[in-house]
């Protein structure tokens, strides 16, 4: 039980960090994010560069879906000029991931202190300078914890009869995936849980690449939610990132074994090798869509449009 409040709480850490960390980078940021969404999504591969540009700055592709479906709701953007962006948002989302394979556990404590420094300052840039620094912080020592508390969690009989389970099936990983990813809210997390879990040896790569495909279905959930009561065009935009997510997932599930596989071949180590594969799921699932967002569009507005 104490080891399950443990990761409870090395979640939580998680979550904060990345919290700290958007608020930071966003107020650092030029408050121009979103006349940007606006002004630059004429075409949908700028839409999908600005998407992937916000998304890298908010840490966050539901907060851009949220977002993006907000000023579709409000007809401020139309729903074919959102799909760019919701592209871009799938790939930027990985910057994360690919963040916290750096190895900078002796760097936790020093950048948690600059950062309280720099909080106690009243200029506003070195404030929020001071709040991404303690976001970094605060991911690095959750990252830290996943990784030391992995083997005492597998020591748990229930704990190593569910890693047996989706071990043995990746769909209920898939499953599992998800559902980890609409209760924390967070892919990125999910992704950051699973890496620690390699890091420690005691998942097998098929599965966290299995979980991480999920967790791109569970991210939705938050989107989906945002949408609701928010007209026609905001219910698809969301329904949008639904479906690119899932014809992703269920395009990639037959290879998995394959994004194994390549993953081996970009890094020794399992934790970076999942943050790579990622990465390509996410980039090639969102340019396979690119040329055709026009098709892609009116599939949704069949399906969904009376809704």
């Amino acid at each position: 039980m104490f080891q399950i409040s443990l990761f409870t709480l090395l979640i939580g850490l998680f979550l904060f960090g990345m919290f700290l960390l958007r608020k930071g980078l966003f107020n650092l940021s030029s408050k121009k994010l979103e006349k940007s969404l606006v002004t630059l999504t004429n075409k949908p591969w700028k839409g999908l560069l600005l998407g992937i540009f916000v998304t890298s700055i908010l840490q966050s592709s539901s907060a851009v879906s949220i977002i993006t479906v907000g000023l579709v709701a409000a007809k401020v953007l139309s729903f074919s000029q959102s799909i760019g962006v919701i592209l871009g948002a799938n790939i930027g989302t990985t910057v994360t991931a690919e963040l916290i394979t750096l190895n900078i556990d002796s760097l936790i404590i020093p950048l948690a202190i600059m950062g309280a420094i720099l909080l106690l300052f009243k200029k506003n840039g070195l404030r929020n300078s001071g709040l991404a620094l303690i976001g970094i912080s605060a991911i690095f020592g959750a990252m830290w914890g996943f990784e030391r508390l992995a083997t005492p969690l597998r020591g748990l009989a229930y704990i190593d009869k569910l890693f047996l389970t989706l071990d043995g099936n990746l769909f209920y990983a898939v499953v599992a995936g998800a559902l980890l990813t609409a209760l924390i809210q967070s892919s990125t997390a999910t992704t950051g849980i699973m890496m620690g879990f390699l890091a420690a040896g005691t998942m097998n790569l098929d599965t966290g690449v299995a979980i991480v495909l999920g967790a791109n279905i569970g991210t939705c959930l938050d989107a989906w939610l945002a949408s609701l009561g928010s007209g026609r065009e905001g219910k698809l935009t969301a329904y949008s990132h639904i479906w690119l997510n899932v014809l992703g997932v269920v395009i990639f599930y037959p290879f998995i074994g394959m994004l194994a596989t390549i993953g081996t071949k970009l890094s020794q180590h399992p934790d970076v090798q999942l943050a790579h594969i990622s990465v390509i799921f996410n980039v090639v699932s969102s340019l396979m869509i690119l040329p055709f967002t026009k098709q892609f569009a009116s599939f949704i507005e069949k399906i969904h449009g009376r809704q």
